[in-house]
């Protein structure tokens, strides 16, 4: 007779802690360092996005995304999706543009393609 096992679900796998809960909670209430463009500029954060963009990205690119999105887990206690990390980082990017213009990173960046 076989038997069915019932497993956790991923939600009880992987719970934050309590220590996790208050470095989150730390981070959170810090205020953040945010040149004055990008103050102006905020990006949607946790909410739901009705419209959709497809990005194909290299495997190093992808890769490097989610290191970055481990690395601000474990040294940060910030769990973010990576939606939100590329939204976040869009955000940045655009309030730099619009501070800075021809002098700002993205214009660098792509003037050197």
């Amino acid at each position: 007779m076989a038997r069915r096992v019932n497993l956790p679900a991923a939600d009880d796998l992987f719970r934050p802690t309590a220590s996790t809960q208050r470095a989150v909670r730390a981070v959170a209430d810090e205020p953040p360092e945010e040149t004055a463009g990008a103050s102006a500029r905020k990006p949607s954060g946790r909410v739901r996005h009705d419209e959709k963009m497809t990005v194909y990205v290299t495997a190093d690119e992808l890769l490097d995304l989610e290191h970055a999105r481990l690395l601000l887990r474990r040294e940060h206690g910030l769990a973010v999706d990576r939606g939100r990390l590329v939204r976040e980082a869009v955000a940045l990017v655009l309030a730099d543009l619009e501070e800075h213009g021809e002098q700002s990173a993205l214009v660098r960046r792509l003037v050197e393609e």
